[in-house]
């Protein structure tokens, strides 16, 4: 069983006791991560059903597109948060 947090339970874990240098949201992007690995695994399905049952692939293929679902439809997010303690010096740099 898990979660994922919210932006608000989040920032309050770390609100002042961090400053925010960067917050990227990766989740747009996401869903064509999982489609790959979704191809990538039912490509080479054959390869590895020797060693594990209809199951396991159901319960993968399920996961990955779901999941990938959730993506697509802005449901969930992606974010990359980079936290410092006390400021980066000269401030911190984000290549665009």
């Amino acid at each position: 069983n898990g979660m994922l947090p919210s932006i608000k339970q989040l920032a309050a874990s770390f609100e002042g006791l961090f400053v925010v240098e960067d917050w990227h949201n990766y989740g747009p992007n996401y869903d064509k991560t999982l489609m790959a690995w979704f191809e990538n695994f039912d490509k080479h399905w054959d390869r590895l059903k020797h060693r594990y049952d209809d199951r396991f692939y159901r319960m993968w293929k399920y996961y990955l597109l779901s999941c990938a679902g959730s993506f697509r439809a802005r449901m969930n997010q992606l974010w990359q948060i980079v936290l410092s303690k006390k400021g980066v010096k000269d401030g911190y740099y984000v290549p665009q």
